[in-house]
């Protein structure tokens, strides 16, 4: 008996210890596991907000999808900065942004060849010291996201070897082409670069030490970056000690939005440089263009500009350092600056200390500097600011249909039901990310004086893509808040929970537009609802950035309303969708130049502008 009661009292607790133990280890393998991040982020929203508001669903959806185990492994890492090690695993397991470790090259390639459907390579001592012959590059990273291609020490040396790049890297996502000490010393040849980055999204092109040396090659660049989205392309010791080497720009960054140029040291100490800028930043909004010691030391050269910038809205070009001490020169701007809703030029040192040459403006646009000049004698202006009143007085109407999507801004009024309105492109055209948990975050430095450290970590070489998402999101984070605005960028859900409670209080809700159903096209709107009664309130709205992990701008946006809205098919009256739009009623800090301004017909302070919150994005109001 006594071993009978002995035996009971054993069994009881081996079995809790089984129990627990198949417990432990069934949570740990399933999605409820409270030490996972998404288990922890659960808890915390439970903690910190107090309303019977349906779960935090959307931030769930974006958090990192690590285990447990592989949570606490890479945040021992970062604690060691140590992360950069295991970048590949890291990213492949967190879902971040990273772009791969370039494979081998292709150097041992020796003969003509055709390259269809290749993308993430490094032509590296490719075809040097190759006797004509061509490469022929069509249909190359086609449609693809996050494509990395690399061209070093390409065609070096060669003589009449020809190149080319045709339909290169269309429609892709974030791309990341570098073409360095290309061509250098190569005599003859060409290099044609056809349909090059079309319709892309993000993308950063660079030519380094392009075709410096050369002896009479001729490069064409036709339909290049044209219709892209934001994104830099650079020009840098393009074409040094070159020799007779006709360059052709044409339909160069048409109709692009937010685009860079940088061409700096292009076309330096030339002999008989003949370059053709056609169409160039045509219809282009908000595009840089930057020509810094463009041209100097060279001789009996001809840079012609023609429709350069025309019908382009605002941004800004600077010619510093064009053309000094070059000798017999000749630079002649036609059609120049014409553009709607007028940017700036800015010219310095413009042609100083050349001898001989020409220098022509005919067409010329205006507000625009010419600083320590060239003797204006030399100078030829031909209609300057022709057009003003008539280009200022059309910019508005013909903007909108140019550079505003249908739908994008739109006034309070047009939010009643049965209203047929157009919707615009909703749809979230950044690489897929995750949240990283806060243990991890936490631990990496989120700083431009730490932008070394950072680079380190993800990889980023100097001037490179990945260097450019870095820096640019970290300006955008840094930037002093507008008057009214309170903001934070927030790298964890965690984090971005504790800034909406901070401006909110803790009775908050997350709202989203439910999908990108019906846009592109007209929508009628069904039942409208006003949040908060549809009172004049303060919401925290979250933006996506470009960054290696999900990176959000959240800020305070003061006097606006909510509202919630069914979209109905036009035809069949069927729900497609549940949009939430935020109607700011305050614009008198705006730019006059904004988008909404020019869709609407008014400017800042006069009137209230709404618009719909993007796939991906959010807003935070107080709960009803």
């Amino acid at each position: 008996m006594p071993q009978h009661r002995e035996l009971c009292l054993v069994t009881p607790l081996s079995l809790f210890f089984i129990l627990f133990s198949l417990n432990v280890a069934t949570a740990i393998a399933g999605d409820q596991n409270p030490f996972s991040p998404k288990g922890y982020l659960t808890r915390y929203w439970n903690k910190e907000v107090r309303n019977d508001a349906v779960g935090p669903s959307f931030l769930l959806s974006k958090a990192s999808p690590l285990s447990a185990v592989q949570s606490a492994s890479f945040a021992k890492l970062a604690s060691e900065n140590a992360l950069q090690t295991k970048l590949p695993e890291f990213c492949s397991a967190a879902k971040l942004l990273c772009f791969p470790d370039l494979g081998e090259s292709l150097e041992k390639h020796v003969k003509d060849a055709s390259f269809t459907g290749y993308s993430g390579r490094n032509f590296t001592n490719y075809g040097t010291d190759r006797l004509a012959g061509a490469d022929s590059f069509k249909n190359y990273s086609l449609g693809e996201n996050l494509p990395v291609d690399s061209f070093r020490r390409y065609s070096r040396d060669s003589v009449n070897h020809k190149d080319k790049f045709n339909n290169y890297a269309a429609d892709g996502n974030v791309i990341d082409q570098s073409f360095n000490s290309y061509a250098a010393g190569a005599t003859s040849g060409t290099g044609d670069f056809k349909r090059y980055a079309d319709s892309t999204n993000v993308p950063n092109l660079r030519f380094t030490s392009y075709s410096d040396d050369s002896n009479g090659r001729a490069q064409s660049f036709t339909g290049y970056s044209e219709n892209a989205n934001a994104g830099q392309q650079s020009f840098t010791s393009y074409a040094k000690h070159g020799n007779g080497a006709p360059n052709g720009f044409t339909g160069y960054g048409t109709s692009s939005n937010v685009a860079a140029s940088d061409f700096t040291g292009y076309s330096e100490s030339g002999n008989g440089a003949n370059d053709t800028f056609t169409n160039y930043g045509n219809d282009e909004n908000n595009p840089t263009e930057r020509f810094k010691s463009y041209g100097d030391g060279g001789n009996a050269g001809s840079e012609k500009f023609s429709n350069y910038r025309d019908k382009a809205n605002v941004g800004e070009s600077s010619f510093q350092s064009y053309g000094k001490n070059s000798n017999s020169e000749k630079v002649n701007f036609v059609n120049y600056g014409k553009s709607f809703n007028n940017g700036s030029e800015s010219f310095t040192g413009y042609g100083k200390g050349s001898q001989g040459g020409s220098v022509g403006f005919k067409i010329y646009g205006f507000n625009n500097t010419f600083k320590d000049y060239k003797d204006k004698k030399a100078a030829k202006f031909t209609e300057y600011a022709a057009d003003e009143k008539t280009s200022l007085a059309s910019a508005s109407g013909s903007l909108a249909k140019r550079w505003v999507e249908p739908g994008k801004f739109f006034r309070e009024s047009m939010l009643k039901k049965g209203t047929v309105i157009p919707f615009p492109d909703i749809k979230d055209k950044m690489p897929e990310r995750s949240f990283l948990p806060r243990t991890i975050s936490s631990k990496l430095p989120f700083a431009t004086a730490k932008l070394s450290e950072l680079k380190r970590i993800f990889h980023a070489e100097d001037n490179s893509t990945m260097e450019k998402i870095i820096t640019d999101a970290l300006q955008e984070c840094e930037r002093a808040p507008s008057k009214g605005e309170t903001k934070r960028c927030v790298g964890s859900a965690e984090d971005m929970i504790d800034f909406a409670t901070s401006v909110l209080g803790r009775n908050v809700v997350v709202r989203n537009t439910d999908n990108v159903s019906g846009a592109k096209g007209d929508i009628v709107v069904g039942s409208v609802k006003g949040i908060n009664s549809g009172k004049v309130t303060q919401s925290v709205s979250c933006h996506q950035s470009l960054f290696p992990y999900l990176l959000y701008y959240c800020h305070s946006v003061p006097k606006v309303r909510v509202y919630e809205a069914d979209l109905l098919d036009p035809t069949s009256k069927a729900k497609i969708n549940h949009g939430v739009a935020i109607c700011h009623l305050d614009t008198s800090a705006w730019s006059p130049t904004h988008g909404s301004f020019a869709a609407l017909g008014s400017g800042p302070g006069r009137i209230e502008v709404c618009h719909w919150i993007f796939q991906n994005d959010l807003t935070w109001t107080i709960a009803d």
